[in-house]
């Protein structure tokens, strides 16, 4: 195999950043905040997961201090929902840059709903949902120890709503949800569906057996 190898400090030297398209396809964090005022805002990142089984900890990534972190920051407090297949088109449109203060829901059509251990709203259209509260935020360093205009949310998960029809003898059914994932360039996505399954066997990690579950 011949390869192409590149330092990022000093470019790719291709046409587009390969960065986004290997490290693909990932799972979209589609958070809802609460401002301090008592305005929503809903924004997806492609730079999200999660972190920590017990407690369970997700964390998203944002590239400059946008509504979403700032209002995570000042309220403690933010929602994951999950995107499936049917609400890609309404995801999408969540991405456009607005002035602060606009309703992302309303924007897109989407119904804001109480959580229930959390002032943020979550996003009644989703068929999964994780109530979180920020445990902590961290600024972006480089090997020099230089600042970068990039901050890691992390928030521990303190409700989940799931859809009934998801689960199936007691376990979530991921392709069912159809989830949209998110691969390289501006408008490539990835959909989990059943036939793209496959099984790989490995020992339970008896650590974790209440994680995983029996």
């Amino acid at each position: 195999m011949e390869f192409h190898f590149y330092e990022p400090s000093a470019g790719h030297g291709l046409r587009h950043n390969p960065l986004n398209s290997i490290i693909a396809p990932r799972p979209i964090g589609w958070i809802s905040t609460r401002n301090k005022e008592g305005g929503f805002n809903l924004a997806p990142y492609s730079f999200f997961n999660t972190f920590h089984y017990d407690p369970p900890i997700l964390g998203f990534a944002s590239t400059g201090w946008k509504d979403t972190a700032q209002n995570a920051v000042e309220t403690g407090e933010f929602v994951w929902n999950l995107v499936s297949e049917d609400l890609g088109e309404q995801m999408n449109m969540t991405s456009e840059p607005v002035a602060r203060g606009v309703d992302e829901f309303k924007l897109a059509g989407l119904t804001a709903i109480a959580a229930n251990k959390v002032s943020a709203p979550r996003v009644a259209e989703s068929r999964a949902s994780m109530e979180c509260k920020v445990v902590d935020v961290i600024q972006f360093r480089n090997t020099r120890g230089e600042q970068l205009p990039g901050w890691l949310v992390l928030g521990e998960v303190v409700g989940v709503h799931i859809d009934h029809d998801l689960l199936k003898d007691g376990v979530y059914q991921t392709a069912l949800a159809r989830p949209l994932m998110r691969c390289g360039g501006l408008s490539d996505y990835a959909l989990l569906s059943q036939e793209w399954m496959v099984e790989i066997h490995r020992a339970p990690d008896e650590a974790l057996r209440d994680s995983h579950g029996s």
